[in-house]
C-alpha cells in the first residue's frame, strides 16, 4: 500500500468509525440505517476521488470542499457529534486524527 492509499485508508477508518457511532446512537440501530449508509457510501467515493491523496488535510482545513452542500451538512453533524467523542471510543484514532489536524 502506498503512502497515499495509507492516508485515504485512515481517512475511510475514521469517516466509518464516526457514521456508525452517530447511526448507533442517534438511530438506536446497531447496523447502518439506509441514510447512514448512504453517506458512508458518499464520503468512501469522494475519498476515493481526493485529489490531495497522501497530502489531504483534515476536513475542517481542506480548501477544495468536495461534498455536496446536503452531504457536507450531513459529514458536519455526524463529525460533531462523534469527534469528540472519539477520545474516550477510539483514543488512539483520535490523537492521530488531532495530530493530522494540526498540520
Amino acid at each position: 500500500m502506498t503512502g497515499d492509499e495509507r492516508r485515504i485508508a485512515e481517512e475511510k477508518k475514521t469517516i466509518e468509525m464516526m457514521i456508525h457511532y452517530y447511526c448507533d446512537r442517534k438511530h438506536e440501530s446497531k447496523s447502518l440505517c439506509q441514510d447512514c449508509e448512504e453517506l458512508l457510501r458518499y464520503a468512501h467515493s469522494r475519498l476515493n476521488h481526493c485529489r490531495y491523496g497522501n497530502d489531504k488535510p483534515t476536513c475542517r482545513r481542506c480548501d477544495t470542499h468536495c461534498y455536496s452542500p446536503v452531504y457536507r451538512a450531513k459529514v458536519k453533524a455526524v463529525m460533531r457529534f462523534a469527534g469528540p467523542r472519539m477520545l474516550f471510543t477510539a483514543p488512539i484514532r483520535w490523537i492521530k486524527h488531532k495530530l493530522h489536524d494540526r498540520d
